[in-house]
């Protein structure tokens, strides 16, 4: 009998989502557990599957159509349908490939939402993508384009060989544009840019956020990480990374300073006495906060080894709702991108936020004398309705202290 494919429920506040592609046509015929459509959510993409052999009869809801819980996206029937057409192979390897013997059909190849989205957008055929585990992500599709061989050069009449060329002083100036012309794009917002941008505007008319700042002296975190570098990549096989001092610094100070560790509901603080530090990555479709659960039961090693692999989920696509959910504090690192100084925004209900910037070198004051120093500009963006000034500028100098004192931080790690 005909099932319906209906948007699944999909975790903690997330009630919509916006149909990014369908990946069968009305008629496909359809196994059980074959991906049919993608969905875009605020969070993560994913896919709805099918629930029966069949054929995909009926697409209720195209690509770009936004859709709610339990609503139904297509309708799947009895039958054989038609089987998919092949995936385009670029004329030149057609022509180089050796003919060969008739096979069988083969089974749709898993792939992530962002692997389909790289393949398309690099002309990749996913059947020629080599996993490195169960299902295809964006990495992998990044690998087989990085390994594609470079098209050979055109032949040439041998010549005397040229000098090389001088390097431009200035970088060469762009083409103009013709005269007149005043073109305009415009590209709808993915559902998680959108949301995003919601959520900001929400934080910043609901939440009383004022910002403190101070510095950082790197000096004995570097000394140390020199140090230890090798020994802990031998012990654990990752290195020691900075963010990894801020997490545990963090974790102290919200035990010295616990209303940063807190949500208002209503009239009620609730103040929390676990402690799972969000850590904002970057990913293609915008930045996510995947969260670092019992960060005070972790080692430094578990730290880095956590903050990594979201680091790498978060290009390929693979975190999860699970992934993503709550969060009690949330650290952000905008020196990764250069940043010197920013004002980092609440990520609610949290009520607490620590930015941290680019390490550069400085002249300082220190004992009476003007020494260069790797410094770093560190923030707090704090819920005055919940958290005091002066509490939160004696937080942000614990944390100063604890990381320019880094040997503390690493007992019992």
């Amino acid at each position: 009998m005909p099932a319906n494919i209906v948007v699944p429920e999909m975790g903690e506040s997330i009630v919509d989502a916006r149909v990014a592609r369908w990946l069968k046509n009305e008629g496909d015929a359809v196994t059980i557990g074959e991906p049919l459509v993608e969905l875009e959510t605020d969070k993560v993409d994913i896919e709805v599957s099918a629930t029966q052999n069949g054929v995909l009869e009926k697409i209720l809801q195209p690509a770009g159509a936004d859709v709610k819980i339990g609503e139904v996206l297509g309708v799947i029937a009895e039958g054989e349908g038609r089987s998919a057409p092949p995936a385009a192979v670029p004329e030149a390897a057609a022509a180089a490939a050796p003919a060969a013997a008739p096979s069988a059909p083969t089974t749709p190849v898993a792939a992530t939402p962002s692997a389909r989205r790289a393949a398309r957008e690099q002309n990749i055929d996913l059947a020629a993508v080599r996993p490195d585990g169960p299902r295809i992500t964006k990495a992998d599709v990044d690998k087989t384009r990085a390994a594609a061989p470079a098209p050979a050069p055109a032949a040439a009449a041998p010549s005397a060989p040229a000098a090389p060329a001088a390097r431009p002083a200035v970088a060469p100036a762009p083409p103009r544009r013709p005269a007149g012309e005043r073109t305009e794009t415009r590209e709808r917002m993915s559902k998680r840019r959108a949301t995003i941008a919601r959520r900001l505007v929400e934080a910043q008319q609901t939440a009383a956020m004022l910002t403190t700042f101070n510095e950082v002296d790197m000096s004995q975190v570097m000394q140390l990480r020199a140090r230890q570098k090798d020994a802990f990549r031998n012990a654990y096989g990752i290195s020691l990374g900075i963010a990894s001092f801020f997490v545990r610094a963090a974790v102290v100070a919200l035990r010295e300073f616990p209303r940063l560790n807190a949500e208002i509901q209503d009239d009620v603080m609730v103040l929390k006495h676990y402690y799972d530090i969000g850590i904002a990555v970057g990913a293609p479709e915008g930045l996510v906060v995947p969260v670092l659960r019992d960060v005070d039961r972790m080692t430094f090693a578990e730290i880095e080894a956590g903050i990594r692999d979201f680091a790498q989920r978060a290009h390929d696509g693979t975190l999860t709702l699970e992934d993503l959910r709550g969060g009690t504090f949330s650290i952000t690192n905008g020196g990764v991108y250069g940043s010197l100084n920013s004002t980092p925004i609440l990520n609610p209900p949290q009520v607490g936020i620590l930015g941290l910037h680019a390490i550069k070198d400085r002249p300082v004051a220190v004992d009476g004398q003007v020494v260069v120093r790797p410094m770093m500009n560190i923030a707090l963006t704090y819920d005055h309705r919940i958290v005091d000034g002066s509490e939160a500028v004696r937080f942000l100098v614990r944390i100063k202290e604890l990381v320019e004192d880094p040997g503390a931080l690493l007992i019992g790690s």
